[in-house]
């Protein structure tokens, strides 16, 4: 049987939390990837230029494999949303692994997902998710393998989160090759890709950027 992943879109979901993910799943025989969310059809993410397709409704797939939350400013009007916060207690209740990217974290925590866990996040959301009843931390993923939850930090940390979950579904050497498959070898021209190394002009940059 294959694997199912679903990865749900909603309005104002950030892009490459979702495809950062699917680039690295979609690579292995044997895994589907399905989009959900309220109905099928165009969704558009965060800046509104960007639109992609949901494939099927929440409850055409009520029990995936694996759940792969984006996050994005869309996120925190769903905080509230019984329909994708009751999917997702449903779904994790028979998933191998429920993960989130970004602020998809912030709608885990909102369905009970994350009481008493630590989590990633956005940096710029570690004080909503404590809220929410998880224990940010800094880190790019963070995992509890016994209860099945893996979370990473902001929009390109899902890629290694992927990474991991081809590891644990799968074995180190294919996820390695995806890896190399993509191309995976960041080497950014600046290192200033999180709190600890950016200085304060880069933050307060980033800060004004982020309204």
């Amino acid at each position: 049987m294959p694997v199912q992943v679903a990865i749900p879109l909603f309005p104002r979901f950030t892009a490459l939390d979702a495809i950062g993910p699917y680039e690295v799943l979609q690579r292995i025989p044997d895994v589907d990837v399905v989009f959900v969310g309220d109905r099928c059809g165009e969704v558009r993410s965060d800046s509104g230029m960007l639109g992609m397709i949901c494939d099927a409704p929440f409850d055409e797939v009520p029990h995936p494999d694996v759940v792969v939350v984006p996050g994005g400013i869309g996120t925190r009007v769903l905080l509230d949303d019984d329909r994708i916060l009751s999917w997702l207690r449903n779904a994790h209740s028979r998933t191998a692994f429920t993960t989130s990217v970004c602020t998809g974290s912030l709608l885990l925590a909102a369905a009970g997902l994350l009481d008493g866990l630590t989590a990633a996040t956005h940096w710029g959301a570690g004080e909503l998710l404590e809220h929410l009843g998880a224990h940010y931390v800094g880190q790019r993923v963070v995992e509890h393998l016994p209860q099945r939850i893996v979370t990473s930090a902001g929009v390109s940390s899902g890629i290694d989160m992927a990474l991991r979950l081809v590891e644990l579904l799968v074995d180190a050497e294919t996820a390695q090759a995806v890896q190399l498959m993509i191309e995976y070898d960041p080497r950014p021209p600046f290192d200033s890709g999180s709190l600890a190394k950016a200085d304060e002009g880069v933050r307060e940059r980033a800060g004004q950027l982020r309204r």
